[in-house]
């Protein structure tokens, strides 16, 4: 049976006061919506998506698909001044179907996860309607109209609701042909149509996540802003599918700091897939991050060689393993050039490039940027500007196409940390080929502005 997700994004956002309705603020590099299609369209189990919308946007809809290959949205839908206007367009859209999911999701729920939506779709083979929802960990009150208490509920019975909502197009619709019957008919909440007009249908709950949070009010677009910043992707799986692989053949990709651990391992990867790789380092060839002619001359030498450049990694690093007090002043700056401004240089010398190919820039950044670590204080915090030089780049590059992300791979084995580590159990680290190959994926996606975590306890 097909799975369709259908985005709800008519709404105007009069709470939130702002001049263009909330699915459509940027945050981490792409619009609230942009962010919520992207859930759905790289989820294996989805086929395809409907877009709900206000007619006056379906032009910046249209744009987005564009900038993104959106490829499973298939129909841009108008919808109505009510939310269950939106839903109605959505099933009559697809009345002519044979029965299949529809899976309705608020357009401002951008952190919705792989998990839940798998959870719905599984649930949907055992139950014709799903709903999404998170235990209390507050008390709830019901009051009357004199705001006196008249009833406090059992917590241990009371779910927050969320969505997505999973339905048979069958029950849906034949919920809603009674709703519209009813008068008095009102709601906000599609499960609550076939728990009032068909009482015989099971709704089962999925347990939702805390921050698949619904962006209602100004205060919560700070905290979601803030969930994206700390948000990681995490690929379980560290290999390569045929798709990714078949995709890799002939892209060009151009690797600084290739001499060695993750960046060689990126190289040989390429490579093997088909890939037109070319490697940069001190070591190497003399090619220096801190010098942006350099930088500026090693791609103006492959462009004029293969005509494009499709990605770029900059995996260029120095840690010095040294308290403050301890580093002299041509240590520290050092540090600073290649860490900091290092990667500023790659990234004005990409950005010519990466316009024409539509691609990609990869940066690494360590699980130090959350907090500075003791003992290397300009290691981690020049890879905490990291972080924040991606989330603000893929803003100012998402109008090109342009992508830029940064890996953060948990503890190594690479000639740097053992340099500065000595020697480890072999299990307390990773691989360098398993970041390496994470790299390759997301060279490969649609991501942008994101922090994507390798970790060691799913290798």
């Amino acid at each position: 049976m097909r799975n369709i997700a259908v985005i709800l994004a008519g709404g105007v956002g009069s709470r939130l006061n702002t001049d263009i309705p909330k699915q459509f603020l940027k945050v981490a590099g792409m619009s609230v919506l942009e962010h919520t299609i992207a859930a759905f369209q790289k989820h294996d189990m989805i086929d395809e998506i409907a877009i709900v919308v206000h007619s006056a946007y379906r032009g910046k809809i249209e744009s987005y698909l564009i900038k993104n290959n959106f490829n499973k949205v298939k129909k841009i839908l108008a919808g109505g001044k009510e939310r269950h206007f939106s839903s109605l367009s959505a099933i009559e859209a697809y009345d002519g179907e044979k029965d299949c999911n529809l899976i309705f999701h608020d357009a401002v729920r951008p952190l919705l996860s792989d998990k839940i939506i798998t959870d719905v779709i599984q649930a949907l083979v055992h139950y014709q309607a799903v709903d999404v929802a998170i235990e209390s960990a507050d008390t709830i009150i019901e009051v009357d109209h004199e705001n006196i208490i008249k009833k406090i509920p059992l917590r241990k019975n009371l779910r927050r609701g969320q969505t997505p909502q999973g339905f048979r197009l069958s029950v849906i619709k034949k919920a809603y042909e009674k709703a519209l019957k009813d008068p008095e008919f009102k709601t906000t909440d599609d499960c609550g149509v076939v728990l009032k007009y068909l009482p015989e249908v099971k709704i089962y709950v999925v347990n939702g996540e805390g921050v698949n949070m619904k962006l209602t009010y100004k205060e919560d677009f700070f905290l979601i802003e803030k969930l994206f910043q700390l948000k990681t992707f995490d690929y379980g799986n560290k290999e390569l599918t045929d798709n990714e692989k078949q995709t890799l053949v002939q892209k060009v990709v151009v690797v600084f700091g290739a001499s060695s651990g993750i960046g060689l391992d990126v190289c040989n990867i390429c490579k093997e897939n088909g890939a037109k790789v070319y490697g940069f380092s001190r070591q190497m060839n003399q090619i220096d991050v801190r010098d942006p002619e350099k930088i500026k001359s090693a791609l103006k030498q492959v462009f004029e060689k293969e005509k494009r450049i499709d990605f770029i990694v900059n995996t260029a690093s120095v840690l010095y393993k040294v308290p403050l007090e301890h580093m002299d002043y041509d240590t520290i700056y050092e540090a600073i050039d290649i860490n900091y401004k290092g990667m500023i240089n790659l990234a004005k010398e990409s950005l010519p490039y990466l316009k024409l190919s539509k691609g990609q820039l990869i940066l690494y950044t360590s699980s130090s940027y959350t907090r500075g670590r003791m003992g290397y204080s300009i290691y981690s915090s020049t890879k905490c500007a990291t972080v924040n030089f991606v989330q603000a780049l893929a803003e100012e590059w998402g109008v090109w196409g342009v992508k830029i992300n940064c890996i953060n791979p948990e503890r190594t084995h690479t000639p740097m940390r053992t340099k500065n580590f000595g020697l480890e159990p072999e299990h307390t680290l990773l691989k360098s080929i398993v970041p390496a190959t994470v790299t390759v994926k997301v060279l490969l996606s649609n991501l942008t502005g994101q922090v994507v975590d390798v970790k060691i306890k799913n290798v």
